[in-house]
């Protein structure tokens, strides 16, 4: 069994772009290896089989497991993401177990509640542990988030469940990466620091002999190596893993603007990449109604909290800009939640999201009706495009240039994307999105097998 965990210095430090890339170098080189995540914090996720057997059912991991399972030409599968937290509010989250909703955890009762599923993720790290060659796990956060190592699960608490040998990544271009570094590994105490093996530079900009001297004195101080320098590129930005850099996720100015209303709560906005592929389109995430102004095409995305964020779009004017948009006979996109806020009324009397029976209504753009279940959707469409939500709805899901879907994924679909752009505005699509996944994650395996000494590596993973 070999395996190897890669921590970082801080939370969008490189550890997803690290793990995808590490993931696509080894199955070049004939390795069976499986990505892994025991806990992930996030609202981007992806419909999977629970097994073997279609009759099965679907569950749910986060995006990055996903994308990190194409990268090792593997499945993916409920295991290599045991734990998924989708926040739903600044101090809960919903909790969805080896796939399937398992209630939720709270601030005041984060630590205890992270107790009860450490055994679900250190089964399925076993389970992949036992089938493949390698395990390339991914850490949350930092590991040096000593408030919390008690109950950890997810870094150095995973790292001491399987004896796994660690690599600490941290994002350069952010500066303090020395301290950040250092200061990782001196706040673990001796048993976890036992298993950390050295350091990965991410997101190098400049001359790499500049660093030298640094890495030298580092390895010093600490007995630990750098493996690598990993440079920044520009085009690594499909399938993020989080809402951290929502800005930075932008096309090159083009003839025709989209908006997208950055919800407070905002779920699977990589729904928008391959809009965000388009030469002809400029993409742009915004949450001033100033900036609907002279947009081309409004998009309301998915959001893990559809009551909550559509009274914040009120608040913000954003529904009335909305609304002047459409009847200067501009089009509308709604996703998921965002077409549940499109139509005449949302309606939650179990308290799926909120407070039991929370109702509000809607933009009245759509004839149509959302009623929250307990019970969860979750299912797989051909060739593009899935469902998650809890919502029910009834109604059209079109009117005029205003449409609604509760499909994420389907403008991944050359042709659907080319047939709306072309329908809603004119624009002949120029971009073809499976081919950019590709060589996103051909690019990542190059820039690791490039700048990473792997074959260290692999030494490190197999002990």
């Amino acid at each position: 069994m070999s395996a190897l965990l890669v921590a970082g210095m801080t939370s969008d430090a490189g550890k997803t772009v690290l793990v995808t890339g590490l993931c696509r170098a080894f199955a070049r080189r004939g390795i069976r290896v499986a990505p892994y995540k025991a806990q992930n914090m996030s609202n981007n996720s992806m419909v999977v089989p629970l097994g073997a057997d279609p009759f099965d059912g679907h569950g749910e991991i986060g995006r990055a497991q996903w994308v990190q399972a194409l990268a090792a030409g593997v499945p993916p599968e409920v295991a290599m993401n045991p734990v998924l937290l989708k926040p739903g509010s600044d101090r809960r989250s919903h909790v969805i177990r080896m796939g399937l909703p398992d209630g939720e955890v709270t601030a005041r009762d984060f630590v205890d509640g992270r107790r009860r599923l450490a055994a679900a993720a250190f089964d399925a790290y076993d389970d992949l542990a036992g089938r493949f060659d390698l395990v390339v796990a991914e850490g949350a956060g930092s590991p040096a988030e000593i408030n919390l190592r008690t109950s950890d699960y997810v870094n150095m608490g995973l790292a001491q469940h399987g004896r796994i040998p660690t690599v600490v990544v941290g994002d350069i271009d952010r500066g303090g990466w020395f301290a950040s570094a250092f200061g990782t590994v001196m706040l673990l105490d001796a048993e976890d620091r036992a298993l950390v093996r050295g350091f990965v530079v991410n997101k190098f900009r400049g001359d790499v002999d500049l660093l030298r001297p640094g890495l030298s004195d580092l390895q010093e101080r600490t007995g630990l190596p750098t493996f690598g320098v990993l440079p920044w590129h520009p085009d690594l930005w499909l399938d993020s893993e989080d809402a951290l850099d929502l800005e930075g996720r932008r096309a090159a100015d083009g003839a025709r603007r989209v908006a997208v209303v950055r919800l407070p709560r905002i779920s699977n906005f990589t729904d928008l990449d391959a809009l965000g592929l388009e030469p002809d389109l400029d993409v742009s995430f915004v949450s001033d109604p100033g900036r609907l102004a002279d947009a081309d095409l409004v998009v309301l995305p998915g959001t893990r909290a559809t009551l909550a964020d559509l009274a914040w779009l009120r608040a913000r004017g954003l529904d009335r800009a909305i609304a002047r948009h459409v009847a200067a006979g501009r089009p509308v996109l709604g996703i998921c939640g965002g077409c549940q806020m499109l139509g005449r009324r949302i309606e939650d009397p179990d308290g799926v999201e909120g407070p039991v029976g929370g109702a509000a209504e809607g933009l009245g753009l759509l004839d149509l009706v959302t009623r929250f279940t307990r019970d969860k959707r979750l299912a797989v469409h051909a060739p593009a495009g899935y469902e998650i939500h809890h919502g029910r709805i009834d109604g059209e899901t079109r009117s005029g240039g205003v449409v609604g879907t509760m499909v994420h994924g389907s403008l991944e679909d050359d042709r659907v994307r080319a047939d709306y752009l072309h329908e809603m505005l004119g624009v002949r699509s120029r971009a073809s999105f499976p081919a950019a996944r590709a060589r996103r994650l051909d690019l990542l395996g190059d820039l690791v097998e490039q700048h990473l000494d792997l074959d260290a590596l692999l030494e490190v993973a197999d002990g």
